[in-house]
């Protein structure tokens, strides 16, 4: 399953959906997708005011700095990742900690 710990200032995603076989899984490029896109976007509007670490089966996005821009792109990434969350739950699980 994915987990996506998400807090005002750090977004954690982790794990494997396990819908399908390694490289076939649709649930994790889906994920995946979203989130390098919101990551790259962000990157090239405004790259300072976030950092970020991808390892194996692991993404954390740190928020430096808040802005239009980037709680625009995050709140957009995380209404995608929940609309995925809806037609996927047994491999998505979405924490929210406020």
């Amino acid at each position: 399953m994915i987990k996506i710990n998400i807090r005002k200032d750090y977004i954690k995603i982790s794990g494997h959906a396990m819908f399908d076989d390694y490289g076939k899984d649709i649930v994790c490029a889906a994920v995946s997708s979203i989130v390098i896109t919101t990551v790259n976007g962000i990157l090239n509007v405004e790259g300072d005011l976030i950092a970020y670490n991808q390892n194996d089966g692991l993404l954390e996005i740190k928020i430096l700095k808040h802005s239009k821009v980037v709680d625009g792109l995050i709140l957009n990434m995380i209404n995608l990742l929940k609309d995925l969350q809806k037609q996927y739950e047994k491999n998505i699980q979405i924490i929210e900690e406020v």
